[in-house]
């Protein structure tokens, strides 16, 4: 077989198999709608219900990620480049550091109301 039957063949086969492939996973891969279609009808209502709520969410998510890369913070990278997730970390650990607090802050007023009612009840006897 010469050189350039050898590759038209492959050349073929590439295109054959690039552009092939894809189409076919296109082709038998079922829409959302059908997906649907398939639950039966207590999981239906569930999806129904549960569909703004998970949208709202997504749509927090993404204008999160939007407001993480319109930071100005400067990057720890060497090469000066950008990334995402060092800015999403610092968020989550001042998220968590919010909440450690709460949580601090609502334990200190149980245990103001706890010595309130001790008071209250050495007092009241």
């Amino acid at each position: 077989m010469s050189k350039a039957g050898l590759w038209i063949k492959m050349s073929a086969a590439f295109l054959i198999l690039s552009v092939g492939g894809p189409a076919t996973l296109y082709y038998f891969q079922p829409t959302d709608e059908e997906v649907f279609k398939r639950y039966n009808p207590e999981l239906q209502k569930r999806s129904l219900a549960n569909r703004k709520e998970r949208e709202q969410e997504f749509d927090a998510f993404v204008n999160k990620l939007k407001g993480y890369s319109k930071s100005s913070k400067p990057s720890t990278d060497p090469t000066g480049n950008f990334y995402v997730w060092e800015v999403a970390a610092e968020d989550e650990a001042q998220t968590r550091a919010k909440a450690i607090e709460q949580q601090q802050k609502a334990a200190a007023d149980i245990q103001k109301r706890r010595e309130e009612i001790k008071r209250q009840s050495i007092s009241g006897q």
